[in-house]
Formats: C-alpha cells, sequence, structure tokens
C-alpha cells in the first residue's frame, strides 16, 4: 500500500505549543485526529492510544486562531483545508458559538481495496458497512479512482462533506479522474444524486453516508437505472441495516406477512413472519469490521432471506495477510443465529485454512478442505480454486444496459440461456441496449455507441418479453429456435408475460416500498385473473374497475 498525506498543512494551523509538541512526537505520522475543546487541554489521538499534548488548556484564542485559519463551517458544522483530505468538525455551544474542534487527519491510501477489486470489476452495485474510522471513506475514494483510471468508467462522486474529494473547487488528486458533485446542504443529497444521473451520464455513481430515507430511495432509482452505485451507510452489520426502518430499503426491506394456516404448518412457522419486500438496492455488502478484515456478502438477497427465517447465512471472510495476499474463507458456523456476532470475533482464532489467496498477480491459489473445531464450535471449509474474474464467465456477446432495470436483463438471459454476459461499461460492450425514450432522451448515447462502434438495440419497454425478443435478435437467432416458450413464443404467451411483469414492476417499485396504489393497463378479463393470481402472491389485495374494453386492475398496500 502507498499512503499519501498532507500532515505538515493540518499542522500548520494549530497552535504554536501543540505544533510543536506534534512534530517531536516519535508517532506524529499514525496521528488520528486533533482534539481541541476550550478549557480542556489538547489532546492526540492515534489508532491505539491518546494523549494530552499540553499541560495548558485551550483558550478561545486558540481556538478562533484554528476557525481562521481554516474558514468557514458548513451547515454539517465542517469545515476542511483546500486541496486536503483532512476534516475540521466544530463543536457549537446553544448560542452558536465553537467551543470545541475535531481536526482529523485525512489520508489517501492506494491498494486498500485489494481485498474486494474482483467485486468491484463485476459493476454491481456495492455497499460498504462499518463504525467510524474503520477506513470506508478512504475504501470509497480508492475504489472511485481504481473505476476511474484502470477500469476506464465515468464516474461522479457525490460529495456531502467533501470528505471523499477534498475541500476546494479542485478535486483531491486522490480521485483520479473521477468528477466530484459538491452539495450545498447535506439535505439536499438526494436531489443531487438524481440530478448527477439526469445530467452527466455517469456509468458508476459513488456516495458517502446514505442517512435518510429520501436518500436510500434516490439511490434505488438509480440502481433501476443501470448505474452501478458504491456507497456507505450508517450501521455495523447488515443485520442493523435490516433494524433500521430509514434504510432497510437499501438490502429490500421488510414487511410483515400473515401466513395461511396450511402454510404455517408447512414451514413450521408461526402465522405472522417477516419478508424481504423488494429486490435490494445493493446486490453486495461488505462489513469492514476491521482494516484488514471485511466480511462479504456476495448475495444481499440471499443474506437477507436467511437472516428474517433466522438462518445463518453464508459468510466470506477476506483478510491480508504480511504478505499483502489476500485471503478469501468461507466459513460455516453451527452455532445459533444470535451469537453471530460474538462468533464472528472468535472466527479469527481458527480461520488458517483459506479457500483461495489472491496476489498482487491476481492469480487464484486452492488449498485442501478441511473441518476445524474448537470446543462445540466448527467450521467447514469447502474449498475450490477460483479463475480471475475476467476468465469467470464464457460468454460469447456482452451487453451493456443504459438505464434499465439490470436485473432484469439478467434474469431474462438466465431464463433463456442465452450466451450473454452483462457488463458495466461501453467500452467493454458488444452492443448496448437501452429503451426507445432513452435514443430520445440522451442524444449523447448515439454519439458514444458511435465513438465504441458498438450497436444500440432499442426496446418499446422494461418488460421481459421485450427485452427477450430484443436479444434474441441482438444474437441473430430466429424465434423459432430460440428456447423461450417459458417466457413468450406465442402472442397470447408474450400478453402473459407482459401483463405480469407490469404487475411485478407495479408492487416492487410502487405499492411496497411507496404505499401508494396503482392502476394498470387495460386487460382481457383472463389477463387480469392471472394479474389478480399474481398480486396474491404479494399478500397484497387488487380490484378489476372500468368497463370493457378499458378495465383494469387496480392494486391497494397492505
Amino acid at each position: 500500500m502507498t499512503i499519501t498525506s498532507e500532515l505538515q498543512r493540518l499542522l500548520e494551523i494549530l497552535p504554536q505549543e501543540t505544533q510543536r509538541q506534534l512534530l517531536a512526537h516519535p508517532h506524529c505520522d499514525r496521528l488520528v485526529e486533533v482534539v481541541l475543546d476550550l478549557g480542556r487541554r489538547p489532546e492526540a489521538r492515534f489508532p491505539d492510544s491518546a494523549e494530552y499534548l499540553s499541560e495548558h488548556p485551550v483558550t478561545g484564542a486558540d481556538l478562533q486562531a484554528v476557525i481562521q485559519a481554516v474558514g468557514n463551517f458548513s451547515a454539517d458544522n465542517r469545515a476542511g483545508i483546500e486541496q486536503t483530505l483532512h476534516r475540521i468538525s466544530a463543536i457549537r455551544n446553544r448560542n452558536g458559538d465553537i467551543i470545541g474542534l475535531t481536526l482529523r487527519v485525512g489520508r489517501a491510501i492506494f491498494g486498500t481495496i485489494s481485498m474486494i477489486r474482483d467485486l468491484v470489476e463485476t459493476g454491481q452495485s456495492i455497499l460498504m458497512l462499518g463504525r467510524p474510522g474503520v477506513g470506508k471513506t478512504t475504501a470509497l475514494r480508492e475504489i472511485a479512482r481504481v473505476l476511474a483510471d484502470e477500469l476506464h468508467k465515468r464516474v461522479v462522486i457525490i460529495d456531502s462533506s467533501n470528505e471523499i474529494a477534498g475541500d476546494g473547487d479542485i478535486p483531491h488528486p486522490a480521485i483520479g479522474r473521477a468528477r466530484r458533485m459538491q452539495v450545498a446542504h447535506p439535505e439536499w443529497q438526494h436531489q443531487v444524486m438524481i440530478e448527477a444521473v439526469e445530467n452527466h451520464m455517469p456509468e458508476v455513481v459513488v456516495i458517502d453516508e446514505i442517512g435518510t430515507e429520501l436518500e436510500a430511495l434516490a439511490a434505488r432509482t438509480i440502481a433501476e437505472r443501470g448505474v452501478q452505485l458504491v456507497g456507505t451507510a450508517h450501521g455495523n452489520q447488515l443485520e442493523n441495516l435490516l433494524k433500521n426502518p430509514t434504510l432497510s430499503d437499501l438490502v429490500g426491506g421488510i414487511q410483515s406477512v400473515t401466513l395461511g394456516d396450511e402454510e404455517a404448518r408447512r414451514r413450521g412457522s408461526q402465522k405472522s413472519i417477516l419478508e424481504r419486500k423488494a429486490p435490494p438496492t445493493f446486490a453486495i455488502a461488505v462489513e469492514m469490521q476491521e482494516r484488514q478484515r471485511w466480511i462479504v456478502h456476495e448475495n444481499v438477497a440471499d443474506t437477507v432471506d436467511h437472516l428474517l427465517r433466522q438462518r445463518q447465512p453464508a459468510l466470506q471472510v477476506r483478510t491480508v495477510n504480511d504478505q499483502g495476499q489476500v485471503i478469501i474463507t468461507h466459513p460455516i458456523p453451527y452455532t445459533p443465529l444470535e451469537k453471530r456476532s460474538s462468533q464472528r470475533t472468535g472466527a479469527s482464532q481458527v480461520l488458517s485454512f483459506p479457500q483461495r489467496v489472491l496476489d498482487d498477480s491476481r492469480a487464484s491459489q486452492a488449498s485442501r478442505p478441511a473441518v476445524i473445531g474448537e470446543g462445540d464450535r466448527a467450521f467447514d471449509y469447502e474449498t475450490q480454486a477460483v479463475p480471475p474474474v475476467q476468465e469467470q464467465s464464457t460468454a460469447i456477446f456482452t451487453l451493456y444496459p443504459y438505464q434499465m432495470s439490470r436485473n432484469l436483463v439478467e434474469q431474462v438471459i438466465e431464463q433463456l440461456g442465452l450466451p450473454i454476459r452483462v457488463v458495466g461499461g461501453v467500452e467493454r460492450a458488444d452492443a448496448i441496449l437501452t429503451l426507445r425514450a432513452n435514443l430520445r432522451k440522451h442524444t449523447n448515447l448515439r454519439r458514444m455507441a458511435e465513438g465504441y462502434g458498438v450497436p444500440i438495440y432499442a426496446v418499446k419497454a422494461n418488460t421481459i418479453a421485450q427485452i427477450a425478443a430484443t436479444l434474441q435478435d441482438a444474437l441473430g437467432k430466429p424465434k423459432a429456435e430460440a428456447e423461450w416458450s417459458s417466457l413468450a413464443d406465442r402472442d397470447d404467451e408474450a400478453e402473459e408475460w407482459e401483463a405480469l411483469e407490469e404487475a411485478r414492476l407495479a408492487v416492487e417499485q410502487i405499492v411496497l416500498p411507496k404505499g401508494q396504489p396503482v392502476e394498470l393497463l387495460p386487460r382481457s378479463a383472463y389477463m387480469r385473473k392471472l394479474q389478480h393470481e399474481f398480486v396474491e402472491h404479494y399478500h397484497l389485495k387488487s380490484s378489476s374497475f372500468g368497463t370493457e374494453p378499458n378495465r383494469r386492475l387496480r392494486i391497494y398496500p397492505a
């Protein structure tokens, strides 16, 4: 890893005595933050300790000197030093006067994402979780640089507190070619997120500290448009997010469902249970337990479903050894769910047999299967060689879905068994898939396709039948030869799938997340019957209204 820091510029704004003490300190290069509170001694904090820097308390004049050197504080009581990553946070009294300062050292650490680089390259949305100070923002900054400089993607950073790209109008070099959009007021962050997608055509949006319901909804909107999201959220573990009603939508959200007697007996559960109510906004979640130990959930939907059923989800633990190699293990603990946190803490003592090792050359290395026991705790390791990311797919045709539901496109590809791989950027694609409306709205799309020499396939609607037919055309296969009788190989079956897909999108994007009723398009009596039955699977009510031929379905929230 290479670490860069403009520590000297932070020390220069400190009171003279505090500055002298830190310059002479043997561990000055490991400084985390300096705390200046009125009437108290100045304090320096290091990763594993804290020390007072003077016998004299901080005076009002000391604070004012620092404030004048820093400049204006924003609405969230934060300020910075131009073109540095340092963060200065203020504590105010009831009258609004600053009586305390926390000066946090900002560092750009290159190489921090080696543990999850293979996941970043997949193009899937990634959510980073962890306690304050564990390095979430540092990792986010490095991910943005790698995506922009090394993977050549259009990256836009939503920098609400100028913490990712530093203070001032010129972004810090640590973000590479990525672009940064500043946020005037923290409560406007969700608006800037939507603005970034609508105005600047990003392939990746990077967001720090998703903390409100509006920001969570904006993130879902962006993900549904086919843009890769990389963000952080408040919470130490995925379970914390599930229990947070404001942010639970990031991982699909939860709802209470009442089962029938027969279904409850079949499941062996109570009649009232909790279920995930929508697909997760982020496909992958990373719990940053320590700086060199991360827990990865490669399939957030499966993890959430297991947690809601009181089952232990599959965990992937990634660590870095002394040689800088990334060790990936898959422990399977046989202990109750409620002991999960304590079990993770002890797991590091017995995780000595890796599933694979990724070194700087991106090679994978397998070890022998083993079962390790410690008391009544045991871990199984299924060991297999995993090829590098670029070799994991045998697809002969790559597709970039522009502002479309990536999950829906991948669902069609999987059900049809098509030799197509979805990618996150046009520069790696053989073709672009988008809606016809996007061709009219985004004039730059045609120029971008011409620049890369790839064709554009446009679909009329974001439905399974439309996407399936278009993908068959892209592969040059006659529809009669395609194995898609389960989708729409006849006109009536195509209409069935369009009707059901319309109902699914209405339920999962409006009725469940927003609690609003939705009216569907007019359909025949048979199609409405199918839609009624489909809606019942979500434990929602629906009714038909209107007169033929405009009779249609209305879906009501629970």
